[in-house]
């Protein structure tokens, strides 16, 4: 799908040769044909977009620059997936290359005049700018998530109110939950990092085409990406320390309910020996004859029983 953002859509041949900004949403091959022969730029495929090397993702040729990153996107079922965005920034044009559905190039294209912008770099700048914001909005978000796992998993942990098989089903959920949120922390450094090498391969590069208020503000960008990379490190630090304590605590019940196996082992031995002795039934043994001998070995088996009871329960093991 083409999207100009002269005002229509698809645009016709003539439209995209004077749009500023030319937006190329799961384009057909058709249509990355049409976008080529109308500006005279390359449009790159999404083998090319989605390479990993940063010498195939940053590219300047013929006076324009190709840059790509992976971008956290919006999937048809509204589940976020990393699809690969790709920019091809000229003076006089930029061409958005994507394969999965944005919000914030879509909420960006609504808001943004083309009357204002006198090249391709100022909506490249601008674009740049809201994705930043949006990756900030997402990671504040995803670190108020771990302050509520924390706070969920230090008040219902061993120590909680929660006992047995409720415990260990609130265990199991939340090392899910820390999965699933330390994937998306992790998606999030990568479009971090592709966003950050994006603004230094420009700032470093200086086209003519970018003026010295573009510099500054890609420096602003360089400045923010940095702050933004340096809170995900802390939420991923975070992260870490929420999963080693939720599998500190699925241990320690581990080993609670191994303890309590081997107590009931070790409490077992004793009374079975006197059971087992005393069902031997030999003629000879005195206490077959004894009035009181019945008695007298069933409480030999409680006290067996009571003294490792006693001695475990004085020792803090039960």
């Amino acid at each position: 799908m083409l999207h100009s953002m002269s005002g229509q859509a698809p645009p016709v041949p003539g439209a995209q040769a004077g749009a500023v900004w030319i937006d190329l949403d799961r384009a057909t091959p058709a249509e990355a044909r049409q976008v080529a022969q109308a500006t005279g730029l390359r449009v790159p495929l999404r083998e090319e977009v989605a390479e990993i090397e940063t010498s195939s993702r940053l590219i300047k040729e013929g006076g324009a620059l190709y840059l790509t990153t992976p971008m956290l996107s919006r999937a048809d079922a509204g589940a976020p997936v990393m699809a690969p965005l790709g920019f091809v920034v000229s003076q006089d044009r930029l061409l958005t290359v994507r394969f999965a559905a944005s919000n914030v190039v879509e909420h960006f294209a609504q808001d943004w005049r083309e009357a204002t912008a006198r090249s391709g770099v100022h909506p490249f700048l601008g674009l740049l700018e809201a994705l930043v914001d949006r990756l900030a909005d997402v990671l504040e978000h995803l670190g108020g998530e771990m302050d509520l796992l924390s706070a969920s998993l230090f008040q219902n942990g061993p120590t909680g109110s929660l006992s047995g098989k409720r415990r260990t089903d609130f265990l199991q959920a939340t090392l899910a939950s820390i999965g699933e949120t330390g994937a998306r922390v992790s998606q999030l450094r990568d479009s971090l990092l592709g966003l950050g090498r994006i603004v230094r391969f420009v700032a470093e590069t200086q086209p003519d085409w970018v003026s010295p208020d573009d510099r500054r503000r890609l420096a602003t960008l360089d400045h923010d990406v940095a702050s933004l990379n340096d809170y995900d490190i802390q939420l991923q630090d975070r992260m870490q320390f929420l999963l080693d304590a939720t599998l500190g605590f699925i241990s320690i019940e581990q080993n609670d309910t191994i303890k309590v196996l081997t107590v009931v082992s070790i409490v077992g031995i004793p009374p079975t020996f006197i059971a087992s002795m005393y069902g031997m039934n030999f003629h000879n043994m005195p206490e077959l004859g004894w009035t009181y001998g019945y008695p007298y070995a069933l409480t030999l088996i409680a006290l067996s029983i009571a003294v490792p009871l006693g001695i475990f329960w004085r020792k803090g093991w039960l």
